[in-house]
């Protein structure tokens, strides 16, 4: 483990010192020796435009924006796209860790926390970001609902990672559903909370209207209402995945469900 953490570059933007020294004793504790670390958001853009690191750390507020300002900004950069995202904070707020969530982390890591959870956190993101291939038909194919473009991108990219590339998109449930008419899938991913239609009344369409009432449906999401999710639950859904995900987790799925 230790010899892929040596390779890895890692950028942490954290304003406090006393936290900044602790996360450092951790890379130390890793063995993560390549590291820069920035106190605002604006520093991280220059590092990571020039610099290109491997992985971001970065806490949730920041003196001149906030994690989520950032990791917009990351997205919206063809150099850093692509570059996972981790927010540590002690937020446990739903209003405030879903905006993160839903702009493009690659995970959130609740302080306080050990090396060993930051290690397990890195393993996840890194996965390391190739997880292994699928063991099913590399045809398979999958409807995408989410009305994310950012979301829908980054699911599509873990997907391509497995080998499989054919997936069709939605932008929301209604969107979905002449799709759903039209085309067979042999699995549909979906968020929950969407515009015009979301993801239960989806499913609802799905088992009780459409042209394939059996298709396995996969929810990808941070709704975190347990009875919402009860309610999805019983409709048929055959997972349900916190948003970020771990994608070694979605393949097992995905293997499982299909």
């Amino acid at each position: 483990m230790k010899h892929y953490l040596n390779s890895l570059y890692v950028l942490l933007v954290e304003p406090s010192r006393s936290q900044r020294r602790i996360v450092l004793q951790q890379f130390e504790d890793l063995g993560i020796q390549q590291y820069d670390t920035v106190d605002t958001g604006e520093e991280a853009l220059v590092k990571i435009d020039t610099e290109q690191p491997d992985l971001v750390i970065s806490a949730l507020f920041l003196d001149d924006m906030t994690g989520r300002d950032l990791v917009l900004e990351m997205r919206d950069n063809p150099v850093s796209v692509d570059i996972p995202f981790m927010l540590i904070s002690s937020e446990t707020s739903f209003r405030e860790l879903d905006p993160v969530k839903q702009a493009g982390a690659s995970a959130v890591l609740p302080k306080p926390f050990a090396a060993d959870d930051l290690k397990r956190a890195i393993n996840l993101i890194m996965d390391w970001e190739n997880p292994d291939a699928v063991e099913l038909d590399a045809d398979l194919r999958i409807l995408l609902v989410d009305d994310s473009k950012l979301a829908r991108r980054l699911i599509t990219r873990t997907l391509g990672n497995m080998g499989l590339t054919n997936v069709t998109e939605a932008e929301d449930g209604r969107a979905a559903l002449p799709l759903i008419q039209q085309q067979a899938f042999d699995l549909v991913i979906t968020d929950y909370n969407m515009p015009n239609m979301d993801g239960q009344e989806l499913i609802w369409f799905i088992r009780n209207k459409s042209n394939q009432p059996k298709v396995p449906v996969m929810m990808v999401t941070t709704e975190g209402d347990e009875s919402k999710l009860a309610a999805v639950q019983s409709q048929g859904v055959a997972a349900i995945i916190d948003k970020p995900f771990d994608a070694a987790a979605v393949k097992n799925l995905i293997e499982t469900v299909v």
